[in-house]
């Protein structure tokens, strides 16, 4: 992969009005661009304070700058930072002040500061997704954990498995390589002791990685039921404010209403939608149109919350209606039965694994909590945990099935080598793509293309 040596310039400070904006430059040479803004040389990784200096030689602002030369910057190229008042025209003025100073300088892309910083060495691919989940992070347990993703702490597990399987493809094909050694390599190499410590480190790996992926993404958990059986009181229950109007007139809920709440520091998008029932049964239009998208919401949901009305068990009709979306739910997606309104009718009888709650009064919300927690595989006893990536669980799954491959091989009898060697050479390129050891292009640029300018 050729690395572009044309120097970058972007606002590197949010949009709108801050006390603080930031214009970032990288760069092999920033020293034209250093002499024009600023006047004069700078001392490396020194903040000096000195007007900006604007084509006609007036005063733009009078700020902070700072100069990182390279290697050591978080490009790994020159860096310049220009530290100004965070008014935007005044930004946009330094910005165009810096393209027309430096010689070839041009606006940054998304994430290019962060790409190029893993072009250059200076971090990996894991490193580089945790800046951006680092800045995206929705709760104090994301943040904390895209900060030990981004000091490393993911790719020092990843590399270490890596390792592991590298050592032990050297032994096979260095005996594919000298065939005439009439030793019996798996038994004198210990290559199964070998992989079934490689595969419990990997499904270790991958469990704890899937935590992450949870904790960084979320789960999408979509309320569902009949008309009126509390699905909008519930979802007010859960966020604590009044976020959908509720009335006993059924098909009130006319649209999806969705609300981001954190439990134990986990994101669960809940998505409240229109009562299901048949089409013919509904008011109008609108409320048909209402029930399409409830169903679009279910199967894609992670987890349904299917809320039943404990006081209208028994009527003929409640229960067809029931049974009729009992059916229809996808099989791929986990439901958690409710029975709601405890406080209008007995629990007795509930199917075994079914939660009773009141969304009017409180009870069993708690444990409803807890359920989604442990319906998204959450285990709240993790330490030191990690964010992840859907890729990074993809890149990992593939892994152990590889793993698990060489071990069948193994196993037999007449041991194939050279099949062994392959699940093992595949193993280690799907671990090296967690890190960007293996990346393509086409990764990369999916991967950058989603950070914020002037990351």
């Amino acid at each position: 992969m050729s690395l572009s040596r044309e120097p970058i310039v972007a606002i590197a400070s949010a949009p709108g009005r801050g006390a603080v904006g930031i214009v970032r430059a990288s760069g092999a040479d920033l020293s034209a661009l250093i002499a024009a803004v600023c006047g004069r040389p700078l001392q490396p990784r020194v903040a000096t304070l000195l007007p900006f200096i604007g084509s006609e030689g007036q005063m733009l602002d009078r700020g902070l700058a700072i100069h990182f030369p390279a290697p050591h910057s978080y490009t790994g190229e020159d860096v310049l930072e220009l530290q100004a008042h965070g008014g935007p025209v005044l930004l946009q003025l330094l910005l165009a002040r810096c393209l027309q100073a430096q010689p070839g300088l041009r606006l940054a892309a998304p994430g290019e500061f962060t790409e190029r910083a893993f072009l250059n060495d200076k971090i990996d691919l894991a490193q580089a997704e945790a800046v951006a989940d680092l800045i995206d992070a929705s709760t104090e347990a994301a943040a904390r954990s895209a900060a030990r993703s981004l000091s490393g702490a993911f790719s020092q597990q990843i590399d270490a498995l890596a390792e592991r399987v590298v050592r032990l493809r050297m032994l096979v094909e260095a005996t594919l390589d000298f065939p005439e050694e009439e030793i019996d390599f798996l038994e004198k190499a210990r290559a199964r002791e070998q992989l079934d410590g490689i595969e419990a480190s990997v499904a270790e790996a991958l469990a704890r990685t899937r935590q992450g992926a949870l904790l960084r993404e979320g789960l999408r958990v979509v309320l569902a039921g009949q008309p009126n059986v509390g699905k909008s009181s519930l979802l007010n229950a859960l966020a604590g404010a009044e976020l959908a109007i509720v009335t006993p007139i059924a098909g009130t809920t006319r649209d999806r209403v969705t609300e981001t709440l954190q439990i134990e520091g986990v994101p669960l998008h809940i998505v409240d939608t229109a009562g299901l029932r048949d089409d013919l049964a509904a008011a109008d239009e609108v409320e048909r149109i209402g029930i399409q998208r409830s169903w679009q919401s279910i199967e894609a949901a992670d987890a349904v919350v299917f809320l039943h009305d404990l006081s209208r068990r028994g009527e003929a009709a409640y229960e067809a209606g029931e049974a009729a979306i009992a059916a229809r739910l996808p099989a791929g997606v986990a439901v958690l039965d409710v029975y709601n309104k405890a406080d209008l009718g007995s629990g007795a009888g509930l199917p075994e694994g079914s939660l009773l709650l009141s969304a009017r009064t409180g009870q069993g919300l708690d444990m409803l909590r807890q359920r989604l927690l442990q319906q998204a595989g959450w285990q709240a006893s993790a330490e030191g945990l990690f964010t992840a990536r859907a890729r990074h669980v993809q890149a990992l799954q593939r892994t152990l099935a590889h793993v698990q491959g060489a071990q069948a091989h193994a196993q037999q009898r007449d041991a194939a080598l050279d099949l062994l060697a392959e699940e093992l050479r595949l193993a280690h390129r799907a671990l090296g793509e967690i890190t960007g050891a293996f990346s393509n292009e086409d990764l990369l640029g999916e991967i950058f293309s989603r950070f914020c300018i002037g990351k």
